[in-house]
Parts: C-alpha cells; sequence; structure tokens
C-alpha cells in the first residue's frame, strides 16, 4: 500500500475509533469522511461497508477477546474463566455503542466482514461455557449460541442510557443465572474490578 494510502487508512481508522466511541455504529460513512478530512470515494475504497469498516476498527478487540479466552482456559478455574471473559465482553461491548447489533447479525451472517471475528468470539465463549459444565459449574441447558444471545441481549441493555448505570448489577445477574456452583456474593466478587 502506497503511503498516502496508508496515511488515509489510518486516519479513517482514528477517526472511526473516536466517532464510534462518542456516536456509536451508526455514523454515516458520508459524515466519517468529512471528519477524516478525506473524500467519500476513498474511505469507500479502503473500506466498502460499513461492516469492513468496523471488522477493521474492532478486529483487535474480538481477537484479544479470543486470545483471553484461550489464556483463561489454562490458567483460571473453568467458572472464574467464564466469569472474567464474559464481563469483558460486555465492557468491550458498552466501549462502541451499537457494535453489538452489528456482532450479532453478522454471528450468522458468513458474507460479513465481521463473521470470522464474531465467530471466533462465540466460539471462545462457547468452548469457556463447556469447560464449566463439564465441571459442574456452569448450567447444562444451555449452549454457546444461548451465551451469545445473553451478551448481545445485555449488550443491547447496556447501550440505553436508561440502563447503562445498571450494568454491573446485570452482568451479575445473568452470570448467577448461568453459574450453578456460587453464590450471587461470590460471582458478584469474582466479577468486580475485571
Amino acid at each position: 500500500m502506497r503511503a498516502d494510502a496508508q496515511k488515509n487508512r489510518s486516519q479513517i481508522l482514528a477517526v472511526a475509533r473516536d466517532v464510534a466511541a462518542e456516536h456509536g455504529a451508526d455514523v454515516s460513512m458520508r459524515d466519517l469522511a468529512r471528519r477524516a478530512g478525506v473524500g467519500l470515494a476513498t474511505l469507500l475504497r479502503h473500506f466498502p461497508t460499513r461492516e469492513a469498516l468496523f471488522e477493521a476498527l474492532l478486529c483487535t478487540h474480538l481477537n484479544a477477546l479470543t486470545q483471553k479466552a484461550d489464556e483463561l482456559e489454562t490458567s483460571t478455574s473453568a467458572d472464574e474463566a467464564l466469569l472474567i471473559w464474559f464481563r469483558e465482553l460486555v465492557a468491550f461491548a458498552q466501549s462502541y455503542k451499537g457494535v453489538i447489533a452489528m456482532m450479532a447479525a453478522a454471528h450468522t451472517n458468513p458474507d460479513s466482514a465481521l463473521y470470522a471475528s464474531c465467530a471466533a468470539v462465540h466460539e471462545s465463549g462457547a468452548r469457556l461455557l463447556l469447560r464449566a459444565q463439564s465441571e459442574g459449574t456452569a448450567r447444562a441447558d444451555m449452549n454457546g449460541d444461548d451465551l451469545f444471545a445473553l451478551i448481545t441481549a445485555l449488550g443491547w441493555a447496556v447501550d440505553q442510557p436508561s440502563f447503562a448505570p445498571r450494568a454491573d448489577h446485570l452482568v451479575h445477574l445473568i452470570t448467577s443465572a448461568i453459574l450453578t456452583s456460587r453464590s450471587g456474593g461470590d460471582v458478584r466478587k469474582a466479577t468486580e474490578g475485571v
């Protein structure tokens, strides 16, 4: 990639990160191009769709969540690993308003630019859940799709201004419902400060 093209791409991603954190994933591509100081055609040459832009923007974070799950599988008890990972995924979703809806849509759409990253995150969560289930610390009547759906629902809820202040409490309620071996107080203690 030419130096000027790389500079434009980097500028677009930097502006997109700031705009998405402030205004969410629904920002118009035209407005984003204007804020980045490039033409719409330049933006679309680098990122032909909103999903392609967000895939580039979020890929590092989603890959880090996948890697975190891998680390937790070998370094932490099964129930605590699931709690920590769940909490980090919700925190990630909170940092980009509207991104959870894009992830939910991409989750089952192989044509989406976000599909591979979302599939990897989904698979990581499913592995952590299965490990906790095999140790008897998580509900046996749910699977990775259920876990992803709960994360998606929680991500949507905490995206709403009226529910955002209750995010920690909502995480506590959902993780308490998933785990069978811990009391509500144990779940709250394990997820605090993560």
